[in-house]
């Protein structure tokens, strides 16, 4: 594609500092490879005097491969092209000596930084601890460091005195283990380029010119750093859109574009406007939509591309009419256009909102890839209560005994389990079986033996539910029965709202088999074991799915979906109290920030873009009201068409539905034909 006038403008702007001021769908990742291009080829510098920045690792990879189809792969090998923390890196390990520390230092990740503060805490200053809150105080201390060190401040810098002696204990300590942790990369290289003049005369002649991708997404310590290395060439091109700054949680600053104009008068600022992603009734909504936020700079998106169709905003009555009504939607699309399931995405503000949808998508067999959040399957909860259900339907299942036989604990050790699967090799027989057997049970200890016996006695007392068909009771209480809320709690002692929502998982999972016993679903009651057959073969299919290359429909967090684009868009929860979400009116950017999320997922949509919101929201008898939020509100009703899932369907809708019903019909046949010849 050859450039726009504007973007040609970008590309040769190479004289000083340039602000280029990219909107969603530009073409921002063209510019900065032709730029590159264009300053080798035609301005003639040195590959290895380039440096460009960026924010993750798959970004840099990406840049590198484009830049390599333009310059060559020998010429791209010179080039640096890395993130912000990889070139930090590279210049403490070269200049280690100069922060006192060995050769081979050591990185520390976030959970180390949360253990050695509450080492501290504990051991040396346990008086700042509260009681009942360790975990709570111990995250909110780790947490204020890492925000010191984004905003360049070292502990003698820090006001409250509490905050500072713990700041300089954790300095003190990763120093002794001869560590840096990863704000370091950063921290530690700006104090170093700006305090040791050797080492500044080393690095930043070096550079002759510099160019940072996503430049919204710099905190202050990165901005402190891009000053520095471009402080002697003073040429360098920062690519970003403030309406897309959404990471002010890790420190992310859209002031940075403001202070860039204070600090270079000679600043070069040029706007990408036309967009090549959405069609017209999409950004108009997009354009007035971040209208309503501040700007230094304006800008307004157009495309050259047809209007397309109207946004639909759905009405929905509740989050399980939501999740129908996407799936329904979906399911009669992709009948309908022959396209591929991985052509739609369902975005949401918040991972819980997942889980409704991840179990409406099973029900219809449509195969989905979960991004920013973990599916339901894979939390250890719900593996919890899946083996526990697998046992009793078949105590002969070796994988998932083990995966519960001291879940909740009692006391059955390595040393026992050992012994057990030793003899299953020796016999040929299952754990279970093995278990059961008299001479291996004369060989243990009076301990072990109490221990065992436990676990016997309670899968032979939950199997015996299945011979009385008590099968719904067994799915309702399971969780009571096995003592799991007790484990829960003796697990997180001091979380108890993470127990809370470990068990309300366990829960939801249950519930699943229980809806599945009473025929809720689709009107076929099945047994116990028939719905956990059913439930295993669905995270049989999802493990699969992630294997390899799968078509499926995509479900991410808005978080998640920055960078990327997706034909249809369904943009859930677009409620009060969700998007923007209730955490953002403690901060006065709060709805600013909200806004700008509600912007990047609007701008993922190329052709068509549904917005739903729900009048009631939460879990069974909890449900509370709900209003749809301020957002929807400030979007063109010219470019709207409005819903209500209560609405009576239309002929042609009707006809769609029984058509998709058949295909469905004709989808589970052949899926249970392909499961018998798999058991054969």
């Amino acid at each position: 594609m050859k450039l726009n006038a504007a973007q040609q403008q970008a590309v040769e702007a190479v004289s000083g500092p340039c602000l280029v001021l990219a909107g969603a769908g530009s073409g921002k990742t063209r510019v900065i490879t032709a730029k590159i291009d264009y300053l080798i080829s035609v301005q003639h510098l040195d590959p290895a005097r380039i440096c460009a920045v960026t924010f993750t690792n798959k970004a840099a990879a990406e840049m590198s491969e484009r830049v390599a189809d333009l310059v060559g792969k020998e010429c791209a090998k010179q080039i640096r092209i890395s993130t912000f923390h990889s070139l930090g890196l590279d210049i403490l390990k070269r200049e280690h000596r100069c922060l006192g520390l060995g050769r081979n230092f050591s990185l520390f990740n976030e959970s180390d930084s949360r253990k050695i503060v509450g080492d501290i805490l504990r051991e040396e200053l346990p008086t700042l601890l509260t009681a009942g809150s360790e975990y709570a105080d111990i995250d909110s201390f780790t947490q204020k460091i890492a925000a010191f060190k984004s905003q360049l401040l070292k502990p003698d810098e820090i006001a409250d005195a509490k905050l500072a002696e713990v700041y300089a204990r954790y300095e003190t300590y990763l120093h002794s283990c001869n560590a840096l942790d990863f704000e370091d990369l950063i921290f530690k290289t700006t104090l170093l380029l700006s305090e040791n003049q050797e080492v500044a005369k080393r690095w930043l002649p070096w550079f002759q010119y510099v160019l940072v991708d996503e430049y919204q997404d710099t905190n202050d310590t990165q901005y402190s750093l891009l000053k520095l290395l471009t402080s002697v060439c003073q040429r360098f091109t920062v690519v970003g859109d403030d309406d897309q700054s959404i990471y002010a949680w890790r420190g992310a600053s859209p002031q940075n574009i403001e202070k860039l104009a204070e600090d270079y008068p000679d600043l070069v600022v040029i706007k990408l406007e036309e967009n090549y992603r959405c069609t017209q009734h999409i950004l108009n909504c997009a354009n007035q939509l971040i209208s309503h936020n501040s700007h230094l700079y304006n800008k307004t998106l157009y495309t050259k591309q047809a209007e397309g169709a109207k946004i639909g905003v759905w009405e929905c009555s509740d989050e399980q009419d939501e999740c129908r009504m996407v799936v329904a939607d979906i399911m009669a699309k992709h009948q309908q256009r022959h396209n591929a399931y991985s052509d739609y995405a369902v975005l949401y503000r918040s991972n819980a909102q997942s889980r409704n949808f991840e179990r409406e998508f099973h029900a219809a067999r449509i195969p989905i890839k979960i991004s920013g959040g973990t599916s339901f399957f894979e939390l250890q909860e719900v593996k919890d209560m899946l083996a526990w259900s697998r046992v009793i339907c078949n105590p002969h299942d070796n994988v998932a005994l083990l995966r519960i036989i001291n879940v909740p604990r009692r006391g059955i050790g390595t040393e026992l389990l050992n012994l057990l699967s030793e003899s299953s090799k020796l016999t040929g027989q299952s754990l279970y079986a093995t278990a059961l057997d008299k001479s291996v049970v004369a060989s243990l200890t009076s301990t072990q033996k109490s221990s065992l016996g436990e676990f016997l006695r309670l899968v032979v007392q939950l199997r015996k539910m299945l011979v009385d068909y008590k099968d719904r009771e067994l799915a309702r209480d399971l969780i009571g029965l096995i003592g799991y809320e007790r484990y829960l709690i003796a697990s997180q002692p001091n979380k108890p709202e993470l127990k809370n929502a470990k068990l309300n998982n366990a829960r939801v999972f249950m519930s699943w088999i229980e809806d599945l016993i009473e025929g809720k679903k689709d009107g076929l009651e099945l047994s116990f074991e028939e719905a956990v057959e059913k439930l295993y073969l669905r995270e049989f299919l999802e493990r699969q799915n992630k294997q390899g290359e799968t078509d499926a429909v995509q479900l991410l967090t808005l978080h998640a979906a920055k960078g990327l684009e997706f034909p249809y868009v369904y943009l859930v929860g677009v409620e009060e109290d969700l998007l923007p979400h209730r955490n953002s009116q403690q901060s006065p950017q709060g709805e600013a920030e909200e806004r700008r999320l509600c912007y990047v997922g609007i701008t993922r949509a190329q052709q068509e873009l549904n917005l739903s919101w729900c009048k009631k929201r939460g879990i069974g008898e909890r449900q509370k009201d709900s209003r749809k939020s301020r957002f929807l509100n400030e979007l063109p009703e010219a470019d709207l068409e409005l819903h209500r899932t209560d609405e009576p369907l239309s002929a042609e809708q009707q006809q769609s539905a029984q058509d998709s019903m058949a295909m469905l019909r004709d989808f589970l046949s052949e899926q249970l034909e392909r499961t018998r010849h798999h058991a054969e």
